[in-house]
């Protein structure tokens, strides 16, 4: 019998499941009539963001620090958090043919979403249709560390009894595809489907 060569897929969610509009936050920076990237420079803080993947603030922690941030640009405490609320009801797009392919994976091995996400990474994937799309979930935000730290993969690995050295990592981060390499783990960065097809087919043959 022919040996598969990986016990299991870990992906990455944002950038290779889901993809969010380009000019999403800029269109609200319009909007508010707010200088371009004012939205993201306050939402990508790296020491605010860090906090919120961690799980060291709760997603509501976090966007209520992002509008006490925004006042000042905004005019008002109230049209900052408008802002906010507009910012939070905007939704990415699930990519079809990824989550058909990962269907097909899970036919031959666990996959395991693997996400540097907030507290409401759980509540969103049901919004979107993708609440059962996955044999386990790993969030950043719950197990208090993130990509490219290795205890993530080994973690993640652990979820479905699987050896992380004999895993797939897909991300569309190239310094977290190289952390999961120097892990031991197979690294695929990313692109475009097609190459993912590609690096899987033997999964699938």
């Amino acid at each position: 019998m022919d040996t598969l060569p990986f016990d299991a897929v870990l992906c990455d969610f944002d950038g290779v499941v889901h993809l969010w509009e380009s000019d999403g936050m800029t269109k609200l920076d319009r909007a508010w009539g707010l200088a371009e990237g004012t939205l993201a420079r306050a939402a990508f803080d790296a020491d605010l963001l860090q906090a919120a993947v961690t799980g060291g603030l709760s997603d509501e922690e976090w966007r209520c620090q992002v509008a006490a941030d925004l006042a000042p640009f905004c005019g008002s405490s109230r049209r900052a958090r408008d802002l906010i609320e507009a910012w939070s009801a905007l939704t990415g797009r699930v990519d079809a043919e990824v989550v058909e392919l990962i269907a097909a994976l899970r036919r031959k091995v666990p996959v395991v979403l693997v996400s540097h996400a907030i507290t409401r990474l759980e509540t969103y994937l049901a919004a979107v249709g993708l609440g059962e799309a996955f044999d386990a979930v790993v969030n950043a935000a719950r197990i208090g560390v993130a990509k490219p730290d290795p205890r993530v993969f080994e973690i993640a690995a652990q979820r479905v009894g699987a050896d992380a050295k004999r895993c797939l990592f897909v991300d569309d981060t190239a310094g977290h595809v190289a952390a999961a390499r120097a892990a031991g783990l197979t690294g695929l960065h990313y692109e475009h489907i097609g190459q993912l097809r590609d690096r899987v087919a033997p999964l699938l043959g």
